[in-house]
């Protein structure tokens, strides 16, 4: 199921995007929950993950075992991985671009949306293709593509969809988070429409991208769960 590490190679770039769906560009006066919000949120995304802290191993074993919760895992080094999608025996070598936030963020799914996380990791709906995406790497990709879309390499975003967020984000601090299994969820209902396969997904992920980018730049989206997306959580 699980390809060459050369899969996920392309989309992890420092670089910000070409172009963008919603490419005007507004000056907004930052609250200071705002601006405090927003910094969290890129020093949580600047955050690498670290294989011996020992916090960063607990966060680990708690994904497994709110995935697996009658599975006993031998150990952080285990074949068992890769039933979840890792490319191998040592999840810690895969996270690359993500960081600590897309183990954070792949927790509060399986945590927030239990019924949808569990759908997504055991493929339980739609017609699948033989190759399919692995869950785990593919969590990774969308929590590095949403930092790129939100401009997180930026002080302070003018894109609308990105100002949008940060009006969003300072009403509701998990608001990332939630964008992020509304993300994976769109991600695999776009995978599922398409009749995708395992080399398509960067393709399938930067329409996920563009559908995202449309529904922040609504003018009536004020919380996170306006998103027209978000109804998929509970489809």
């Amino acid at each position: 199921m699980v390809g060459s590490r050369t899969w996920i190679g392309g989309i992890f770039s420092r670089q910000g995007p070409k172009h963008s769906t919603s490419n005007k560009y507004v000056d907004l006066k930052w609250t200071p929950i705002q601006e405090a919000r927003y910094q969290n949120l890129r020093d949580r995304a600047n955050l690498p993950y670290d294989e011996l802290r020992v916090d960063h191993q607990k966060a680990l074993l708690e994904l497994w075992n709110l995935a697996y919760p009658n599975v006993t895992l031998q150990g952080l080094i285990s074949e068992q991985w890769k039933e979840m999608g890792w490319q191998g025996i040592n999840p810690s070598t895969d996270f690359r671009g993500g960081g600590f936030l897309s183990l954070e963020n792949l927790i509060f799914f399986a945590k927030t949306f239990p019924g949808a996380f569990r759908r997504l990791l055991l493929k339980q709906r739609g017609k699948r293709v033989m190759w399919e995406y692995p869950f785990a790497i593919a969590g990774i990709n969308i929590s590095f593509m949403l930092t790129q879309m939100l401009e997180l390499y930026q002080v302070k975003p003018r894109c609308t969809h990105c100002v949008n967020f940060v009006k969003i984000l300072g009403e509701d601090e998990e608001a990332f988070d939630v964008l992020y299994c509304i993300a994976f969820v769109l991600m695999d209902a776009q995978w599922l429409a398409t009749h995708a396969s395992f080399m398509e997904f960067n393709e399938v992920l930067q329409v996920t991208r563009a559908q995202l980018e449309r529904e922040l730049a609504l003018d009536d989206i004020h919380r996170i769960r306006d998103l027209p997306a978000f109804n998929l959580l509970h489809s």
